[in-house]
């Protein structure tokens, strides 16, 4: 793998400046436009009370939140390795960290949103005690400090820095996670993580899913939230099978790069690198957001600059 991404860094510099230029500029173009829109529904969901005392929407924050961290992340990350930019060990330690927090807590929190659907069909009467604000926080809270201890552990046991008696600790390769993390212990240790993570994420969707179901055919009451629960839970399905492709950005990209040529590689790769990484961030607007009516309205009011529409804001 080492090899393959220095062949891919002698590749870049053989692109003209011209091309790395108006590569750069399309990439950051998207990502500046899903941060936008991210962040307007992040300050939709932080602007009524509504959002802020109910708990669906206080994880489909958090949810949000993560993604956008991630963007923001990984966008910076992708610019410096299109300007050849090399920072210092410690630098590079903390834009990595801070971007595979960003990246576990989505499935993490798609499980916690399945459990919370499960038991307001499944336990309706149970779900104001049990889905409170105050343990809705809680919950969240221990999803980020959880993420956070997994890969601090992680840096601390399996980071190795070759440092040079010359440059210190001034990187001379490009940043990324697999420039910090070298050992074979290291990346088995963290594919390992990531199929527990995302199996036992999926099949908790799953239990949800059926648990659901097992609901709507006891009882003849509830059949339209029944019938929006399992829709909701089908999109956290999409959402984790989106996370799991941008997690295995690298693989696709390596295999991608074994059938072709280095130079057809990178140009592919900007392409790549919008379709797997950026556009499943920007989803979750119009995944959640414009299928629910209260998020909706206020959202398109905000993204319209405060023009009036045909609903007045809740």
């Amino acid at each position: 793998m080492r090899t393959s991404m220095q062949a891919n860094g002698t590749q870049w510099v053989r692109l003209s400046l011209a091309e790395r230029m108006v590569n750069s500029a399309l990439t950051s173009m998207c990502g500046l436009m899903f941060l936008t829109v991210n962040g307007v529904f992040l300050f939709t969901l932080r602007r009524k009370r509504i959002f802020r005392e109910a708990s669906r929407y206080i994880l489909l924050y958090n949810l949000l939140l993560g993604d956008t961290l991630q963007l923001l992340f990984s966008q910076l990350l992708f610019l410096l390795s299109s300007t050849r930019a090399t920072l210092s060990y410690p630098m590079c330690g903390i834009l990595v960290t801070l971007s595979q927090i960003a990246t576990q807590t989505t499935p993490v929190i798609l499980v916690v949103m399945s459990l919370e659907r499960y038991v307001a069909i499944c336990h309706g009467l149970r779900h104001a005690s049990i889905a409170s604000v105050r343990n809705t926080t809680a919950a969240v809270l221990g999803v980020w400090i959880f993420c956070f201890l997994i890969v601090f552990i992680q840096g601390l046991l399996l980071i190795k820095i070759p440092l040079d008696p010359l440059g210190g600790l001034q990187m001379t390769e490009l940043c990324r996670m697999t420039t910090l993390f070298v050992l074979p212990i290291s990346k088995l240790f963290h594919r390992v993580y990531i199929y527990i993570l995302f199996t036992s994420s999926g099949l908790t969707i799953i239990f949800s899913y059926f648990g659901i179901i097992s609901v709507a055919r006891s009882a003849a009451t509830v059949k339209d939230s029944v019938r929006k629960a399992q829709r909701t839970l089908l999109l956290h399905m999409v959402q984790l099978g989106l996370g799991l492709l941008s997690i295995m950005y690298n693989p696709i990209f390596l295999g991608i790069s074994s059938l072709l040529s280095w130079e057809r590689v990178v140009r592919l790769q900007f392409g790549l690198y919008v379709l797997i990484y950026l556009l499943p961030k920007c989803l979750s607007p119009l995944i959640y957001g414009l299928r629910d009516e209260n998020i909706r309205v206020v959202l398109l009011y905000y993204l319209c600059c405060h023009l009036k529409l045909s609903h007045s804001p809740v």
